[in-house]
């Protein structure tokens, strides 16, 4: 076998493979011999089947299945040993193999077009400072934030007259259609709270069902209705109380801290003020910390320049695409597909200079943490069960874009150690900010991306 690397410019490449008959010959001929002994070919008894026959019925598929996957391996090892960094993935000369005469051919040339990142450094000192915030909540978000919890851990009582703020039970009937459903209160517009306030258990309801709702969404959520189906819902509707519940605030006592923040750990209502804010500010700081991880990203990608191969990337899309993108949708779209490449490229790059490396142990400790968010156990608890469910999630099939839950989980705590190589390592402009100005500066962010 013979292979010839030539690079054409900083972008493109092409990588020609010679194989001759002793490259695949062996392979060949295993395969051949695998299908003779599972033939099964009326006169012959299994695994009697003459070799010329099998060659006859299953050679040249057989030779180009190998020939296919010997290539594979071939193109991607040398891009590997040779540590080229290709962009895309490497085009085959269609040209060439619709030339091969597969009976008469004993040699065999194979060419691939190869896109190529141009070299780039990475020097941290060039890279302009970023901000970080660091946000004092006050007397406002900490009672706001108290106020919040005295609903959110209130009581539920049963009503016997609707008030506004409640949620009440019943069933609609409107034609042949009858659901039972709940309609919070919030729902339904302030001009038509008069129809439902005052209400009782057992009462009937009549009112125009589009006319009630402060939107089709509300609409839906309370009919069970798909939202395309509820404009389908026309005329006056009945609607049959069958219960009022409503939540009332929990009192700040020893109950309440201990549903809040866990048994005696707080005592008074100082110390459970205090620890909350604690835990406003930490919710802040996460927000800044992944504020901090963008402008870094984005300081980044303003700072290094990477020549791409443009046309290559062009078509190589629109074969990967298999033509499901026109050259003008792959227009439409490209600069986003450059910077995702280029970042992607960087990234890998911080990698290798830093370093970095993700095992399964830190996969998996990453998976735990986010089960016990869905299960709301973030102070630990239920150890077993908890790695358990974790393992499950980590073997479960592909998703719809063909990552498997591994994959997924392996890229979040890979970025997340590439966003803290880069907080690191870019020079960092420290900032004490209200939380009202650090809401103004996160939207703007968000309106820049």
């Amino acid at each position: 076998m013979d292979i010839t690397f030539d690079k054409q410019s900083n972008t493109l490449a092409k990588l020609n493979i010679n194989l001759s008959e002793e490259d695949y010959k062996p392979s060949v001929e295993k395969k051949l011999k695998d299908y003779r002994k599972k033939a099964n070919i009326k006169g012959f008894r299994p695994g009697m089947v003459p070799i010329e026959m099998i060659k006859k019925m299953y050679g040249k598929a057989i030779l180009i299945d190998e020939i296919n996957h010997k290539l594979s391996h071939v193109v991607n090892d040398y891009i590997k040993d040779n540590k080229i960094s290709i962009v895309g993935d490497p085009l085959p000369e269609h040209n060439e193999e619709e030339s091969i005469d597969w009976d008469l051919q004993k040699t065999f040339n194979f060419s691939y077009e190869l896109g190529l990142s141009g070299d780039f450094e990475i020097d941290f000192s060039k890279i302009k400072p970023i901000d970080s915030y660091e946000i004092k909540a006050g007397e406002k978000e900490l009672n706001e934030t108290i106020e919040n919890l005295k609903n959110q851990f209130g009581e539920h009582t049963h009503g016997e007259v609707v008030e506004d703020g409640d949620m009440i039970y019943g069933s609609f009937t409107l034609g042949d259609w009858n659901e039972k459903s709940a309609i919070p209160m919030k729902a339904i517009k302030d001009s038509e709270k008069s129809i439902f306030i005052g209400a009782k258990k057992g009462d009937t309801l009549n009112f125009d069902i589009q006319s009630v709702f402060v939107d089709q969404k509300s609409l839906a959520l309370a009919t069970g209705k798909k939202d395309t189906e509820v404009a389908d819902l026309q005329g006056t509707t009945q609607f049959e109380i069958e219960d009022i519940t409503r939540t009332g605030k929990a009192e700040l006592n020893q109950e309440f801290f201990d549903k809040v923040l866990g048994k005696d750990k707080a005592l008074d209502e100082a110390s459970f003020k205090e620890q909350v804010l604690t835990i406003v500010e930490g919710n802040y700081k996460r927000e800044s910390d992944y504020l901090l991880k963008i402008d870094a990203e984005k300081a980044v990608l303003e700072a290094i320049e990477i020549e791409l191969p443009d046309e290559f990337l062009r078509k190589w899309l629109i074969e990967v695409n298999q033509g499901k993108f026109t050259p003008e949708e792959v227009d439409r779209d490209f600069e986003f597909v450059k910077k995702d490449l280029k970042w992607s490229l960087i990234k890998n790059k911080i990698a290798d200079q830093a370093e970095i490396k993700v095992e399964y142990a830190e996969v998996l400790e990453k998976t735990k943490e986010m089960v016990r968010g869905q299960f709301g156990m973030y102070d630990g608890g239920m150890d077993d069960i908890i790695e358990k469910v974790a393992n499950n999630y980590l073997t479960e099939k592909s998703n719809k874009e063909g990552e498997n839950r591994f994959q997924q989980m392996f890229k979040t705590v890979f970025d997340e150690k590439i966003g803290n190589e880069l907080v690191n390592k870019i020079a960092v402009n420290k900032k004490i900010v209200e939380v009202d100005q650090f809401k103004e500066i996160a939207e703007n962010l968000s309106k820049a991306n």
